[in-house]
């Protein structure tokens, strides 16, 4: 089962792969932990990466590439996976085809407007990145409930600080919006022209959306 997680930066991909993977009894591949593991272990293509994110550019898609080769080929990958950021563009998915076949793209669709409400709200813990959200979303049928804390501005997990992130602000949240649509919108075209896309419209939290988003996957992969 190979499938991949597409929507707008904010859209909730990582948030929700993270809950179903487990369920499907597959992994998640996240782009930027992806990049993180390798970085932190010191590899070659790690060290390579740390270089393009540290002067704040993309690592290219050869590196990118290579990365997610070696990934897939890890025993816990053997069963299936869910890509999070990978392919963003329509070079990185032909080099995806060459390596293995997807299964499905599952694309979630929710209104730009909302999504920057969302990440004006975002809360992050300066010691473990757990996020938060203190935004209370109500919109017709769209209900996009709070992520609290127990205790405000204390991370759940391990009692660290929340805060904002400083680009997470207006105009940086927007153009990473503006990018997203120019960069992927061909290659969400690509994908539906393939019979390979189901859309998932992001009406609720992540309790009411996890099981749907399942019950999607498996009535499309038989």
């Amino acid at each position: 089962m190979k499938i991949i997680f597409f929507g707008r930066p904010g859209s909730g991909k990582g948030t929700y792969a993270s809950r179903i993977a487990p369920h499907l009894g597959i992994v998640h591949i996240a782009t930027g932990d992806m990049f993180r593991a390798e970085v932190a272990t010191g590899t070659p293509l790690g060290k390579l990466a740390e270089g393009y994110m540290k002067a704040g550019n993309l690592v290219p898609d050869d590196v990118t590439i290579n990365m997610f080769k070696e990934r897939i080929a890890k025993d816990d990958a053997k069963k299936g996976f869910i890509l999070d950021g990978f392919p963003r563009d329509l070079e990185q998915s032909h080099a995806l085809e060459k390596i293995t076949k997807i299964d499905l793209v599952v694309n979630f669709v929710i209104d730009e407007d909302i999504i920057i409400e969302k990440a004006l709200a975002r809360r992050i813990c300066e010691k473990c990145g757990n996020i938060y959200n203190i935004a209370d979303i109500k919109r017709g049928n769209i209900r996009l409930p709070p992520l609290l804390p127990k205790k405000e501005g204390i991370c759940d997990k391990c009692g660290g600080n929340l805060y904002q992130r400083k680009d997470d602000n207006y105009e940086t949240i927007k153009d990473r919006q503006d990018t997203y649509v120019r960069q992927s919108a061909p290659l969400l075209e690509y994908y539906r022209q393939k019979g390979m896309v189901k859309d998932v419209s992001v009406i609720g939290g992540p309790e009411q959306m996890v099981p749907i988003i399942i019950d999607v996957i498996k009535k499309s992969i038989k």
